[in-house]
């Protein structure tokens, strides 16, 4: 169950660093603007990080008979490339453009805040959703490999997602986007650990 904890936070981390630049991004909204933002960065971004793991599941369930020797390799170089994409992103500095790119905004503006309209555009949050999940369902792979209840282990993902998501509106609201990074690296090392534990130690 440790590990499923480990994988849900390592996941919802890029998630988390958007919603944290979401909050940033916001800082001159009303109270009520960021408490929907936070809401819908919570559904959104948690449904979509539940549901893709679920779908990669089920596509390795499915070709697991065939692979059973080499799963371990497969399912823990899968989590090693998403956690060195994730540090890659740190460093090239993408996730930031991702939600400046959403709102339709430039990196070197200077009042971005000022500049978000005030209702939530449902298809930028769904778009970011997607965009922050997709890793997920590489991920959701490696279920096949922990001795685990998978749709647990989705809702638990889900849950963990959305929690994080409602926090870091409110955190990118209050500190800025300095986080952002920091959160992304840690999601990033997390899932290169328990992907070395997939190869050699399970």
């Amino acid at each position: 169950m440790i590990e499923v904890v480990l994988l849900a936070i390592a996941l919802a981390m890029d998630a988390f660093a958007v919603a944290i630049g979401l909050g940033a991004k916001s800082q001159k909204q009303s109270k009520q603007y960021l408490l929907r933002l936070a809401i819908y960065a919570a559904l959104y971004f948690g449904i979509a990080q539940g549901v893709m793991p679920l779908i990669g599941y089920l596509l390795g369930a499915a070709l697991l008979g065939w692979l059973a020797a080499a799963a371990p390799w497969i399912g823990g170089i899968i989590l090693i490339g998403l956690g060195g994409k994730m540090l890659y992103e740190v460093l090239t500095g993408d996730e930031e453009e991702a939600v400046d790119s959403a709102f339709h905004l430039k990196s070197d503006t200077d009042d971005a805040a000022a500049v978000i309209n005030n209702s939530i555009n449902h298809r930028t949050m769904f778009t970011l959703a997607i965009a922050t999940s997709i890793d997920a369902m590489a991920a959701g792979f490696t279920l096949n490999l922990l001795a685990l209840n998978a749709w647990l282990a989705c809702l638990i993902i889900a849950l963990v997602t959305a929690g994080f998501s409602f926090f870091g509106v409110y955190l990118g609201e209050k500190s800025g986007t300095w986080l952002e990074d920091k959160a992304e690296a840690l999601g990033g090392i997390v899932l290169v650990v328990i992907g070395v534990k997939v190869m050699f130690f399970s």
